[in-house]
């Protein structure tokens, strides 16, 4: 079975201008083109797991050169494949300590009691009375 690209774009939640995108930069390979003779573009119907992979990916945290570079190595050995979701998973744990530090200092200055009535970042000061 073929499909058009608007079929395509609807079985997986993408717009059109994305699945042109995605084979102009390699995400979308000709191994999932069918050309006619008139130049139009007629789908396989693998290439809808493969958009629904591709988004996965990106919703994990991958960036579209990630997907790229693992769709133009063709096929990567189990050990590398680990070590890219391991990274994945380190950058994930160091975003998550970076939000609770975020966190805990927000936290800190509301134990603070620190106001800006007076400016940004400046201390109220009491003035003694005569």
């Amino acid at each position: 079975m073929h499909m058009k690209i608007s079929e395509v774009a609807e079985m997986v939640d993408l717009p059109i201008s994305t699945i042109r995108y995605y084979e102009k930069i390699g995400i979308i390979t000709e191994e999932y083109i069918l050309r006619e003779q008139n130049n139009y573009r007629n789908y396989t119907l693998e290439i809808i797991h493969h958009l629904d992979v591709v988004k996965n990916c990106l919703a994990v945290g991958f960036s579209i050169n990630d997907i790229r570079s693992m769709i133009s190595k063709n096929g990567i050995s189990k050990d590398e494949q680990t070590k890219i979701i391991k990274e994945k998973i380190a950058g994930i744990e160091d975003a998550q300590k970076k939000l609770e530090d975020s966190k805990q200092s927000l936290y800190d200055i509301l134990e603070l009691d620190i106001t800006c009535e007076d400016g940004f970042g400046k201390y109220s000061e009491l003035v003694p009375e005569d």
